[in-house]
This record gives C-alpha cells, sequence and structure tokens, in this order.
C-alpha cells in the first residue's frame, strides 16, 4: 500500500518532551501532520519543535497542565486553525509500597494520568464531533492491566483509561471518533531508571509510533475500543475472557458455604469460555429462571464471621445493607458505613434488633482512618474491608463537568484507597485481611454516558490487583466483584429492580471471598447476577513480532493486522502478571532480519572511540549470565555481616511486617559476576596485584526479600595508569522474570604493573560514580560510629566474598598485613547503614577504598547533608585513619522509584 500521509492533520501530543511523545511527533511530523508539543518542561519541548521544524515540519510549543485540557486544545486552534487527533501520553511514576503511599503520591498520578486524559479529550470533543472525525489514543500499561507491587496508585489510573477508552468509543462511534488505548513498553525517563541500556535498546519508542499513526489515520486501522500491548516490535490484542459460570438456586441454600462448594466450576475457563464486549451481555431473568430448576445447593465447609468484624462502605442500603445483614447473620460484627446518618442507624437497628451487632460510621467513605477508628473502638479489630460506596453522575461526555468527573472517582476509587490503607498496617500486623472491592460491567466494557463512573470502575480492579500482589505475603486477599443488581443495574432510575436483580443474590459470593474459607483466590474478578457467578480474566492473541533491527512501519503493521489481532489461531494467552505479559515481548528481542547488516552484538554498549585497539576488543567481551538465587535466611545474614543486631528486627527477624534487606546489599548479588570478568589480556596481568579502588551502586527498584536474580557483568571503562591500570565493569542485577533491574554496580579495580598499553589515562564523567565527594569544611551534620566484632570479617564472607585474606592469618601475612583484615564492601555496608539510619533512603551510594579495617576495630562515619546527597567520611577510630573517601549517597526524592527500605 501507498504510505500514509497525515498533510493536514493536527496531532496534540501529551508528555511529548521526550520517550514516546518525542516518537509519536516526530514520526506524525514526518508525515506530514502539525504538531502541538505539550510538556511541562519548556525546554524538553522546544527541542522536539526544533527539531521538527529543522526538518521541514511544523510544530509549536505547548506547556499547560494536562489538567487544563482546555488550554492544550487552543493551542492548536491557534496555532493550526484545528484538531484532528489527540495522543494522551503524559505520564509521571510515584512509586511506592501501598503501606507507606501518601495521599499526595495518589492524587498526583491520578491528576496527570486520569484527569489529564478525561480534561484534553473533553476540549477536543466538540471539535471532533462539529468535523465528524476525531481519533484519540490513551495510553494505559502492562501494570494497568495486570497490576503490579509498588504501583497501586499508577495500576489504578492505566487501568482507569482502558474503560475510559472504550467509552469514549462508544460514544464518539455515531460522530466518526474512535478512541484506542495501548499499553506500551518502551524507554523514556521512567523506564532508564529500572532497564539496562541493551534492554532499552530494544524497547525503542520507535517500535510504539507506527502502530499509532495506523490506527489514527483516516484511512487506517479501526481498533476502536480495543487494547493493544505494543513493545519491541511485538504487537498483540487484549480481551477479557468469562468462564461459564455457574447457576445457583436462589434459596436459602444460596450461602457463602454453597459458593465454595462450586468453586472449581466458577473459575473453570477450559469448558465454553465466553468474550463479551457490551453491556449488558446477559439477561438476568432468564439465569434467574434457570436457577429454579436447578436443585438446592450443596454445602461446603461452614463459613462464618465469628470474632471478625467487617467494615462496609456505602451500607445504609442497596448492597451494603443485604452485605451487613449476611455478614451480622453470620456472627460478624458490621460497621454501617454511610454519609446518610438516618440510613446507617436503620440497618444497625435492622442488625442489632434481629441479636447482631453493628455500629454506624456516617463519615465520607474517603475518611478510611475515621471508619476503622469506630471500628477499633467499638469491636477492637478489623479484619475485613467490603468497599462498596458508590454514586453515579451521569453526563454525555462532551458536557460532562470537572465536579461530575471528581466527585464520582472520589466517592469510587479514592474511597477504596483510603478504606485499604486504612486498614493495611491493621492486616498486616495481624497476617490477616479480606478485601472486596466493587467494580461493574461499566468498568469492564465501557458504558456512553458513564465516563467518569466507567474509568472509577476500571481503576478500581488494577488498585485490587495490586493490593493482592503486595497483600499475600500477610496472608492479606483482595478480589473484585462486578455486580448487577438493583440499583447498580438502574444506575439510580427507578422501575429497573425486578426479582432477578435483588441485592441479597450477591451477598454469598462476597461472603465466601471474604471468609477464612478463601485461602488461595486473590486478584480476581467475579461477575455475580441473579445467581449466577463467573470469572474474568485476560487473554492475549500470539499477536506478532516485527524485526527490531528494522524500522517499523505503519505499512507493515497493516499487512499483519490479521495475525496480530487473532484470537482463535491457536496461539492465545493467558498473561496474569506484568512479568508473564513482559516475557513475550523480550522473546522477540533477537528477531533480527537477515538483511540488517552487521549484528548488534559486535559492538559494546560501552565503547569509546578513544579506547586501545586491545580495551576495544576487550569491551566486545559478553560474560555468561550469572544467577543468584536467595531466600530471607541471606538476607538475615548479610545484615547481620554489616551490624545489625537483634534488637533491629526489621533487618533480622524475618517475620517482621517491615522487614526488609538493607540497601547495601546491592552488591551481593552481582559479586561473582563482576570478579568473574576475565582481566588476562591486560600486559602483566597479575591477579595478586589486583586492588578494590572504588564502588558505586544504584538501587533502582524495590528489593525483594527472596527471589532469583540474574547478573550480566560488562567492561565499562579502562585507564592506563602508567604503572597501574584502572578497570571500571559494570553489573546488571534484574529480576529473571522480568528483566526488571534491581541494581547497578559500577566497581573500580586497580591492578599494578599492568599499565603503558597506549590507553587513554582519564575517564569520562560517570555522574555520582565518578564524584569527587569533598567533604565542607565545616562540622559533620551527623557522625555515627559503631565497633565492629572480632569476628566481623569471618560472619561477612558467608556473603559470598571467601577471599582466605579475610579470614586465613597466613594468606593476610603475604598480602602484607598483620593479621586478617575486614572486607571493603562490609565497610561499605556498616556505612551505608550509617547513612540510612541518619538520613533515610538513599537511590545510589560510592566509596572509594582509601585504607584497610582490622575486625574488632571502630568505624567513625562523618556525614554531611549537601542538598539530595550526603557526603561521608569512614575513619577509623583507634587509629584514626581514613578507611572510605570521596563516598556519597544519594537520597530519595519524591516521586522517584524507591527501594524497599
Amino acid at each position: 500500500m501507498s504510505q500514509l500521509s497525515f498533510k493536514g492533520h493536527t496531532v496534540v501530543v501529551t508528555g511529548a518532551g521526550g520517550g514516546l511523545g518525542k516518537a509519536y511527533s516526530l514520526f506524525y511530523a514526518s508525515r506530514g501532520a502539525n504538531i502541538v508539543v505539550n510538556d511541562f518542561n519548556q525546554a524538553a519541548a522546544q527541542k522536539v519543535v526544533d527539531e521538527i521544524t529543522k526538518a521541514g515540519g511544523k510544530a509549536v510549543v505547548n506547556t499547560a497542565s494536562v489538567a487544563d485540557g482546555t488550554a492544550v486544545i487552543k493551542t492548536a486552534l491557534d496555532a493550526f486553525g484545528g484538531v484532528t487527533i489527540l495522543i494522551n501520553n503524559a505520564g509521571i511514576l510515584r512509586d511506592k509500597g501501598f503501606k507507606n503511599m501518601t495521599d499526595q503520591e495518589w492524587d498526583q498520578i491520578q491528576q496527570v494520568h486520569l484527569k489529564g486524559s478525561f480534561s484534553c479529550s473533553r476540549a477536543a470533543w466538540p471539535i471532533f464531533c462539529k468535523q465528524g472525525f476525531g481519533r484519540i489514543v490513551n495510553t494505559a500499561s502492562a501494570a494497568g492491566i495486570y497490576g503490579n507491587f509498588g504501583q497501586a496508585n499508577y495500576s489504578a489510573a492505566k487501568m482507569g483509561l482502558i474503560a475510559f477508552t472504550k467509552t469514549l468509543a462508544l460514544e464518539g462511534a455515531r460522530h466518526g471518533i474512535k478512541a484506542t488505548v495501548i499499553a506500551p513498553m518502551a524507554a523514556s525517563a521512567m523506564t532508564e531508571t529500572i532497564m539496562p541500556p541493551e534492554m532499552l535498546a530494544n524497547l525503542k519508542p520507535e517500535f510504539v509510533a507506527p502502530f499509532v499513526a495506523a490506527v489514527t489515520h483516516p484511512d487506517g486501522i479501526d481498533a476502536s475500543g480495543r487494547i493493544f500491548e505494543v513493545g519491541a516490535g511485538f504487537i498483540a490484542e487484549v480481551r477479557w475472557e468469562r468462564s461459564k459460570g455457574v447457576v445457583f438456586k436462589t434459596d436459602a441454600t444460596f450461602t457463602p458455604s454453597a459458593v465454595q462448594a462450586k468453586w472449581e466450576q466458577i473459575t473453570d475457563f477450559d469448558s465454553e469460555p465466553q468474550h463479551p464486549t457490551t453491556t449488558p451481555d446477559f439477561d438476568p431473568v432468564a439465569i434467574l429462571e434457570a436457577g429454579k430448576r436447578v436443585p438446592s445447593n450443596e454445602q461446603g465447609e461452614a463459613v462464618r464471621f465469628d470474632g471478625k468484624t467487617v467494615i462496609i462502605t456505602g451500607a445504609g442500603a442497596g448492597l451494603g445493607r443485604a452485605y451487613a445483614h449476611t455478614f451480622a447473620k453470620l456472627g460478624a460484627n458490621v460497621v454501617v458505613n454511610d454519609v446518610s446518618e438516618k440510613a446507617a442507624q436503620t440497618v444497625v437497628k435492622e442488625i442489632t434488633g434481629a441479636g447482631g451487632k453493628a455500629v454506624a460510621a456516617v463519615v465520607s467513605a474517603e475518611d478510611g482512618d475515621a471508619i476503622v477508628k469506630i471500628a477499633l473502638d467499638a469491636f477492637g479489630g478489623v479484619h475485613i474491608l467490603v468497599a462498596n460506596a458508590g454514586v453515579v453522575r451521569p453526563n454525555a461526555f462532551g458536557s460532562m463537568t470537572d465536579k461530575q468527573w471528581d466527585e464520582v472517582l472520589a466517592v469510587h476509587l479514592r474511597s477504596a484507597f483510603k478504606c485499604a490503607k486504612a486498614v493495611w498496617p491493621i492486616f498486616q500486623k495481624q497476617k490477616y485481611g479480606r478485601i472486596v472491592t466493587t467494580g461493574s460491567q461499566a468498568g469492564v466494557y465501557g458504558l456512553p454516558g458513564l465516563a467518569n463512573y466507567a474509568t472509577a470502575k476500571a481503576a478500581t480492579i488494577s488498585l485490587t490487583r495490586t493490593l493482592a500482589i503486595e497483600g499475600r505475603k500477610y496472608n492479606i486477599l483482595a478480589n473484585t466483584i462486578l455486580p448487577s443488581a438493583g440499583a447498580i443495574v438502574g444506575l439510580g432510575r427507578p422501575g429497573s429492580n425486578t426479582d432477578a436483580i435483588k441485592e441479597e443474590y450477591i451477598a454469598p459470593l462476597v461472603g465466601f471471598l471474604s471468609s477464612e474459607a478463601n485461602e488461595e483466590t486473590t486478584g480476581g474478578l467475579f461477575q455475580v447476577a441473579a445467581g449466577w457467578i463467573a470469572q474474568l480474566r485476560w487473554q492475549r492473541t500470539g499477536g506478532h513480532g516485527f524485526p527490531v533491527n528494522k524500522p517499523l512501519t505503519p505499512e507493515a503493521i497493516f499487512s499483519k493486522w490479521q495475525v496480530i489481532t487473532d484470537f482463535d489461531d491457536g496461539r492465545a494467552t493467558n498473561p496474569s502478571t506484568t512479568q508473564e505479559a513482559f516475557m513475550q515481548i523480550a522473546e522477540n528481542f533477537g528477531n533480527e532480519s537477515e538483511d540488517s547488516g552487521e549484528s548488534s552484538s559486535s559492538s559494546s554498549p560501552y565503547a569509546d572511540p578513544e579506547d586501545a585497539e586491545l580495551v576495544a576488543e576487550a569491551k566486545k567481551t559478553v560474560e555468561d549470565p550469572l544467577d543468584y538465587s536467595y531466600t530471607e535466611r541471606d538476607v538475615i545474614l548479610y545484615n547481620l555481616g554489616v551490624g545489625a543486631t537483634e534488637q533491629e528486627l526489621q533487618w533480622t527477624f524475618e517475620g517482621d511486617e517491615d522487614f526488609v534487606a538493607l540497601p547495601t546489599f546491592g552488591v551481593i548479588p552481582q559479586f561473582a559476576a563482576s570478579g568473574g570478568i576475565s582481566l588476562d589480556w591486560l600486559p602483566n596481568y597479575n591477579p595478586a596485584k589486583l586492588l578494590h579502588g572504588e564502588q558505586y551502586l544504584a538501587i533502582k527498584g524495590p528489593i525483594p526479600t527472596s527471589g532469583t536474580f540474574v547478573n550480566q557483568a560488562r567492561l565499562l571503562e579502562v585507564l592506563d595508569k602508567g604503572k597501574a591500570a584502572a578497570v571500571t565493569s559494570i553489573t546488571e542485577t534484574k529480576d529473571k522474570a522480568t528483566g526488571t533491574v534491581i541494581f547497578e554496580n559500577q566497581s573500580t579495580v586497580f591492578i599494578r604493573g599492568a599499565g603503558g598499553f597506549g590507553g587513554k589515562r582519564t575517564g569520562k564523567d560517570r555522574g555520582a560514580a565518578s564524584a569527587a565527594n569533598t567533604p565542607p569544611q565545616r562540622k559533620p551534620d551527623a557522625v555515627l560510629e559503631e565497633k565492629t566484632l572480632p569476628t566481623q570479617a569471618a560472619l561477612y564472607r558467608l556473603s559470598g566474598d571467601y577471599n582466605p585474606l579475610h579470614i586465613q592469618p597466613e594468606f593476610a601475612a603475604i598480602g602484607g598485613f598483620d593479621k586478617p583484615i575486614l572486607h571493603g564492601l562490609c565497610s561499605f555496608g556498616i556505612s551505608g547503614k550509617h547513612v540510612l539510619k541518619a538520613f533515610g533512603p538513599y537511590s545510589d551510594i560510592k566509596v572509594r577504598f582509601a585504607g584497610v579495617v582490622y575486625p574488632g576495630e571502630t568505624l567513625v562515619t562523618e556525614m554531611w547533608k549537601e542538598g539530595s546527597k550526603v557526603i561521608f567520611t569512614t575513619k577509623v577510630k583507634e587509629r584514626n585513619a581514613v578507611v572510605l573517601a570521596a563516598a556519597a549517597a544519594t537520597l530519595v526524592d519524591q516521586g522517584t522509584l524507591k527501594a524497599k527500605l
């Protein structure tokens, strides 16, 4: 086919100062479009505009917040007289474990991702309607589809955009407006901190931009209302798959125990799976009639809630009231939350009048702390949260107000976050908790007139999945239901209720999911109505992988569209985690066309034109990756090795709720890999003349307390110091399943007698890894001292450095030492612990080894805080000798990816 042209089109790209947004802007401009480059960073946006205009294209800068969509779209109208395509790409990260996530970190993500996409789309909507043409692409992510550890806020927002897109597609169809949502995997400012260079090279934004162009051209692919995962040349479509489910008899035998008895059938996808795409997609009256024909329900083990306290939000009427009565009948203490005091007290009186226990919590569902306090004051604990509160503010999308959007997102989504946040530390401490949140068919399939409601309900699904991921180790299980009952079906409109959609028919599922009888099911999504229960999961096509060593084009995507979207060719999969989803994308990394020219393996990502020939050749060598598997025992052993005590249970007791690895644990997994790099290519190389000079560690992701890493070590820099060589290696430590970088280590060693090979003498600036870190001329801001144990070296070596220099006196004597010395990386770990205690978490730490320490000596760490950096020097107290110099740690900033410390 001929090359697609966008001449005459105006494309607004948000977050276009770099990464994907920049790639979109450049691609559309290369095909003739006018571009509005939106980014809060004016300098970055201007660079993109300059690049476009220098190439003969047309582009302008817009620096408005995406939450002010009117201002964003106004730039397009002022500069080019119209707008035809909107790419909602702007995004930020505020990653944090759920327990420590702040309201601000939650709200900032929702504001940029959800409110920003809503605001820009609404501003463009009347223009699109009037001209009978418009294209919108929204940006989700794998974290949104599957949930992801440490990203409850981000995952929720990204999943919300899926239902938002589906709703726009439904409302826009009659106006010539199409909307598509993508889950891209591409190198960007957000991903470069957690992925190695070789992986980022395969995840070029240029592999995503052609797909976006293909689905937005007037003559392009019709992908409206559909979801696609795109990255590294791989493209696949994603849709919902639903089990056939089970129809129950809706008599007195329809109980949580009955649900338990049929659980395997409810979750069976092998028998007649369904793939619904719109709502409503079933007949509740027909289901109810079918239920009348089945025998009374068999029962599993008895499900009771004696001694358990359940919080139910929005419990003054409807579903919440039905839940309250069910839990009370089964022995639970019930906290009836509702903003209506009359409604809440009425339900409480109904329960207590029947001999049950209940108390009212008349506050907003957003005030989770107040609700939990009422539960604790009344019943002394809380064990179950049913997040049910909701409101409906229907309106056609083009007329939807900020207030209507904000109210619905607050009541449905933010309240679920706030209530879960309030119960979380209690659940963690008692190693038990159950959470059931409320989604809807609108959140799965989209629904015209309810863009706000659909978005909130979808976001709740992924919030819950992330809670399930983070809570599993604490026996906190979290699931979402899609109920069809009463006002939920009628969406507040009278006259819609029938016997088939009684709220009582939803309660048995909620009861089972929130009971002790549910020991395994978490992160699930269940549809329930009229006595029928089914499970939903994702299904992804086998997709198609394009060569990664050739430019991808929309035209190439056209040619493979049938393969990309074929769910029936036997290759479809059902990924349930970001790790599973990523693996298929990663498999395309090696997909190279035979006519691609020279393989990328012939050069190093760290090649330097100033390198001597022997260094250039050595850098091309790729050592075999080395796995490192470890358990909580290994974490404890390391923490003890760098001086953690029995009183610091967060570091020495695996049962502590805050149990973590100290951040400097990052030097352990890579040790064998970095030490295994061959240096025998150096002239006069003698391993006995090797000294460890400097160590830099970057913590790029939350540190699991057990797992399997894979370490890839490469030569980074080699300097010729005349009589010695200085060799710096870089080691990426990645999660084996996902490829996500957890640590980066840069180790510099000096090899005496190995210089004089004609190499460069001065290294390049490597930022924090090579900084001089000169202490300021003032007293330290903090000083910590710690006496090492006589057995410190013997203990530390068990973490992997078995060099006899640190344990055998005879070997130490050969090295010129009176007795075995302490490992340099042990001193490094002790000082890193001091920085953590004095100033908090840090994202990287670097030291120069300036002297030796003997086990039993006292280390004194002097620290100066200079902005976000803590400069420090470590001395041996007994000899007043500096042992760590040029040292500093970069404190973690708000909004950056943080290690779990």
